[in-house]
């Protein structure tokens, strides 16, 4: 016989203030039945963009998000509580024997880590669908700093829809509380030539989406890119799956990306779920920094239902000594490069004492460099990689905790990351968790020799692409087809010119 419920008042503290703090919280009884506060479902739908905010299902787990306080019925006897707040507090794992009529829960939940006060703040830049005031819950709840939704036009059988177009905030906060910014910006997307976050624009970029199935492809995601920066904005290429052929059909080199990061319109990427699936992303990623091409990394959740964590991909931008934290600073230290990408792992690198992003000049190529990376709690298994060109010249796997602290020599410069991999999988492969942006290293009258391979891999694509363009291009006149060939075309020649300078 089951037992009757009655309404107990809950209440989540943070450890360091003693007062209500927004958390991700779960109630289960012995049987492992969920109960759901007032406000909140037992049962949500699952589907992208249905009912979205408020409610979590993450591997087969229901959550509700709640402001720190709540009222639930709950019946008496053992009850489970579990409570998260991102990667840098203690999860709270409670057994509550509940007593009949006991009407109060209190709880407290720590801290283990606080970046912030280093000037590294978390950010997710891949946030859609889900209102303002949702992501500035769900945000504060998972200790985003900067959640960056995006407005988009989405596409059914027969209709369109774009939410949150009418909240844009573009270089403002369309919401903000005390820990916690919403800035509305705009996800740009063409089916084959890409995809691009455009952030910190003074105004909505249009069009939100040219091509199939409904439009031509007259248009650009350079010329996106271009109208982004007229006014200080950042644009970050999105590499996803090609989702005709299923999530894990994909492809880094693909479209016109590539070409426009090539181009210097593309000021950072993002790492995402994708990259989970297809580690050679990363290789890629290398090869354009072989290349010569400074692109930072920043992670997005894809956070569009009630199935994906906002925040679970994140990004920690550090801002510079006595900056406030607003929305304008974070930005530049994207665009500078003092980031690293994580699904939860706080990754480190210091180079010289210097952070991701930072431009060493060497006096000669004898000088050793000194580099430092670690986790600051690893998540086994787990391997830690200190990348210098491309190639891993050092890593750790130890039980203990994953740190490395070496001198490296680099006759010709080039440049340096971290990168923390984990979750072995059946194959025992392993799948990444973190990623720094690099720090860039130059000695006079010397360079690396250009990635020969990772250009010729661009060559060949910028071919495919134009052979695209001549023959499948959907254009309303000459003109529109020429524009779309220049960006390839102008692509290959910065690409050709980088090869031959290192020949």
């Amino acid at each position: 016989m089951s037992q009757p419920l009655h309404t107990v008042h809950v209440r989540v503290n943070d450890a360091a203030t003693g007062e209500p703090t927004p958390v991700r919280i779960r109630f289960t009884d012995e049987k492992g039945t969920y109960y759901a506060p007032f406000g909140r479902l037992a049962e949500f739908p699952p589907k992208l963009g249905l009912d979205l905010g408020g409610n979590l299902l993450l591997n087969d787990k229901r959550y509700a998000y709640i402001e720190g306080t709540c009222e639930i019925q709950l019946p008496s006897g053992r009850i489970l509580i579990e409570v998260h707040k991102g990667p840098e507090y203690e999860t709270l794992s409670e057994e509550v024997l509940l007593s009949p009529g006991q009407m109060a829960i209190r709880l407290e939940i720590k801290r283990w880590s606080d970046l912030r006060q280093e000037g590294w703040y978390p950010g997710d830049t891949m946030v859609g669908v889900i209102s303002p005031h949702a992501a500035l819950l769900e945000g504060a709840a998972e200790d985003v700093a900067v959640v960056n939704l995006l407005a988009m036009q989405l596409c059914g059988k027969k209709t369109m829809w774009m939410p949150n177009l009418l909240a844009f905030s573009g270089q403002q906060p369309a919401l903000e509380r005390v820990g916690s910014l919403v800035i509305v910006n705009t996800h740009n997307v063409h089916h084959l030539l890409g995809r691009v976050t455009l952030l910190n624009c003074h105004r909505v970029v249009y069009p939100l989406r040219f091509g199939q199935p409904f439009e031509l492809d007259n248009w650009t995601v350079g010329a996106w890119c271009d109208q982004c920066h007229r006014k200080g904005g950042l644009s970050v290429w999105v590499p996803e799956p090609n989702l005709e052929y299923g999530e894990d059909h994909g492809s880094f080199l693909a479209g016109e990306a590539p070409a426009d990061a090539v181009l210097a319109k593309i000021d950072a990427l993002e790492v995402n779920w994708t990259w989970e699936l297809h580690p050679d992303f990363a290789d890629d990623w290398y090869g354009l920094l072989n290349l010569g091409l400074h692109l930072p990394v920043v992670g997005g959740s894809g956070k569009r239902g009630n199935e994906q964590l906002l925040g679970g991909w994140r990004t920690y931008a550090r801002l510079q000594p006595g900056e406030e934290i607003n929305y304008k600073n974070w930005i530049e230290a994207v665009r500078a490069g003092r980031t690293f990408a994580t699904k939860g792992a706080l990754l480190t690198l210091t180079v010289n004492g210097q952070d991701p992003g930072a431009l060493i000049n060497l006096e000669s190529p004898d000088q050793t460099i000194h580099v430092q990376a670690g986790v600051r709690r690893t998540i086994p298994p787990d391997r830690l990689e200190l990348i210098v060109n491309g190639k891993v010249v050092a890593e750790s796997n130890s039980a203990g905790g994953s740190q490395l602290e070496i001198h490296v020599s680099m006759p010709v410069g080039g440049w340096i990351a971290a990168a923390y991999w984990g979750c072995e999988d059946s194959q025992g492969g392993f799948k990444l968790l973190a990623h720094t942006s690099p720090v860039y290293v130059q000695i006079p009258g010397r360079k690396p020799p250009p990635d020969q391979e990772a250009g010729q891999k661009l060559l060949n694509h910028f071919d495919e692409m134009l052979e695209w363009v001549r023959t499948q291009a959907r254009v309303e006149n000459e003109e529109q087809r020429q524009r779309l060939a220049r960006v390839f075309d102008s692509a290959k020649e910065e690409v050709t010119k980088r090869l031959r300078a290192g020949s």
